[in-house]
């Protein structure tokens, strides 16, 4: 018997994925207006330093803890009296000098896990660190509050592979994973949507083929943007997730990835080549969303599974570490500094941060704030009660 996990893996080297349903935990529920507003999720593969991306470049101990690598106060984009960007986010300065960008510092969990794997579910699932889930926190979202049926999909995990936070969903959530939309277009159009099986997994496979099928009817081939997108891979993956935006009748999230920052050695180089594309991506978002008129309505949020540990190492990188910060950036965002920065000299026993905010509060947040779910609903999403993040106006 073929399980879900191997399914899903099968599935998604063809056609898109739609998610897969499990037994049923929600009583599902819809409200009008809250899945107009989108969210767009970065994930930052890899797990990026971000004490060299978001900077305290005031504090003393921060040269310290990087002789080598640290990057210097006259490089430092300042956008406060003791932090600053890296330089290569310099395409960003002019959406944080608008008040559209937010650094929500100081993001971990407790007992933290330090494996590239284990702590990338544990943010996809938004688990304990403890906790094993089989479902996506925006599969469960969805499964709460439904996205309209009219929606392309619910959830598009643009780039291929896993669906992550969109993954399993017991009221059967509608989640694609798709390499491209021209890709995505003519597999679609191999799909055999009155497939007949008397094996479960393979009718389930055509199941979910005629539901690709479905999907790309929705997609508009002959629309184009006049935004020019970045050449690299992550600038394309931008591409294809604006063009699901603007060529389809709505889709409540989506998801791109950059990397890898698993920076180890010669950090420098690696991380300003990333930053400089995560830069130019989320721009191109924003240019995008500014011709389409979403731009009031449309969220972008940076996650990844770690941060890197606060001293440099002896190969000019940084290795494992826990709490981090994450950008979020829209037209409604409410700009500024958000959480308080880890303390650079009160570290654990093995150099890492402690964090001062658990990363469901940036769920939590976009949940209720966002999309206008109720504290009973978020809570049941997480599993928990987390405090907002005053992120939007």
């Amino acid at each position: 018997m073929m399980n879900r996990r191997n399914f899903l893996t099968t599935v998604g080297a063809g056609v898109g994925v739609m998610a897969l349903p499990t037994f049923p935990t929600f009583a599902q529920s819809t409200f009008p207006g809250g899945y107009k507003r989108l969210l767009i999720l970065v994930e930052l593969r890899g797990a990026n330093d971000g004490l060299n991306t978001f900077i305290p470049y005031g504090d003393e101990a921060y040269a310290a803890l990087r002789p080598t690598i640290g990057i210097k106060r006259d490089q430092v984009l300042q956008v406060s009296d003791k932090f600053g960007l890296h330089p290569a986010l310099d395409t960003l300065m002019p959406i944080w000098n608008k008040g559209e960008m937010a650094a929500v510092t100081g993001l971990g969990y407790p007992q933290p896990n330090l494996s590239h794997f284990r702590s990338i579910e544990i943010w996809d699932t938004g688990s304990n660190s403890n906790q094993y889930l089989n479902e996506g926190w925006l599969a469960r979202a969805f499964d709460s509050v439904a996205p309209p049926k009219s929606f392309v999909a619910d959830g598009v995990a643009i780039g291929g592979g896993d669906l992550g936070p969109f993954a399993g969903g017991a009221m059967g959530s509608r989640a694609l994973s798709i390499a491209s939309t021209d890709a995505f277009l003519r597999q679609a159009k191999l799909a055999d949507p009155h497939g007949r099986a008397s094996n479960s997994a393979l009718q389930h496979i055509l199941k979910i083929e005629g539901e690709a099928q479905s999907a790309a009817l929705n997609i508009d081939p002959k629309v184009t943007l006049k935004t020019e997108f970045p050449t690299h891979a992550f600038g394309q993956q931008v591409k294809t997730a604006m063009q699901v935006v603007a060529a389809s009748p709505g889709v409540a999230a989506l998801r791109v990835g950059l990397g890898s920052f698993d920076t180890h050695q010669g950090q420098l180089g690696t991380q300003a080549g990333l930053l400089k594309q995560l830069g130019e991506g989320i721009k191109a978002i924003k240019d995008a969303s500014v011709e389409l008129g979403r731009w009031q309505d449309a969220v972008v949020v940076t996650y990844c599974e770690f941060g890197r540990r606060a001293k440099e190492n002896q190969s000019a990188g940084t290795d494992h570490g826990t709490a981090n910060t994450q950008f979020v950036l829209g037209g409604a965002v409410k700009g500024g500094i958000k959480g308080t920065h880890p303390s650079l000299t009160q570290l654990t026993g093995e150099g890492n941060f402690v964090h001062s905010a658990d990363y469901r509060s940036l769920y939590a947040s976009l949940l209720r704030d966002w999309w206008g779910f109720s504290g009973a609903q978020s809570e049941k999403v997480l599993g928990g009660k987390y405090g907002s993040i005053p992120l939007f106006a």
